[in-house]
């Protein structure tokens, strides 16, 4: 941080915990479950491609759903709810769509960026609020004669979503 200047950095284990979390989340606001939703509803199966409604279905699950964050319990204890934390900027592209008679295979790509760094929103959660050590590193980042800026941290992961065409739909 001190010589850094928020240059880039990224980590095989970070990308493989990103899919990890993208991959075991159930809750009903998954993006992945609501991108699949989206699909299932949105494929029309006699031309083999997406509805002319498809595109913005996929849009509007991403922006109901929950972006992947290190929020959980679990992340207090594993480490990513320090090393990331929440997350600043998300990117979830669907990167292939292949559409058969009887089902379909998507790879939808997450990028996910956040600064390893505490805002004023983070210094004033209990979690960050009581421990010393990070007010040290609020100071360290936001008084003008440090001024460190953070570094960037990237994640990337690919995720497949299958499906099968709805009996109701043949």
């Amino acid at each position: 941080m001190q010589k850094g200047n928020g240059k880039q950095f990224s980590h095989q284990l970070l990308n493989s915990a990103l899919k990890e979390h993208i991959v075991n989340d159930k809750t009903k606001n998954s993006t992945l479950r609501l991108l699949k939703d989206a699909l299932d509803a949105e494929i029309d199966w006699e031309n083999k491609s997406l509805s002319s409604n498809g595109k913005s279905e996929l849009n509007k699950a991403i922006l109901d759903g929950k972006l992947p964050k290190f929020d959980r319990y679990k992340d207090n204890f594993n480490g990513l709810g320090i090393t990331v934390h929440d997350t600043c900027a998300t990117h979830i592209t669907i990167k292939s769509l292949y559409i058969d008679k009887e089902r379909y295979h998507a790879k939808v790509y997450y990028e996910v960026q956040d600064h390893f760094g505490l805002d004023d929103d983070d210094i004033s959660k209990v979690k960050f609020k009581y421990f010393r050590f990070f007010g040290i590193w609020f100071i360290l980042q936001h008084y003008s004669l440090f001024a460190f800026k953070p570094f960037m941290t990237n994640m990337d992961a690919t995720v497949d979503i299958y499906g099968e065409r709805n009996e109701s739909k043949k």
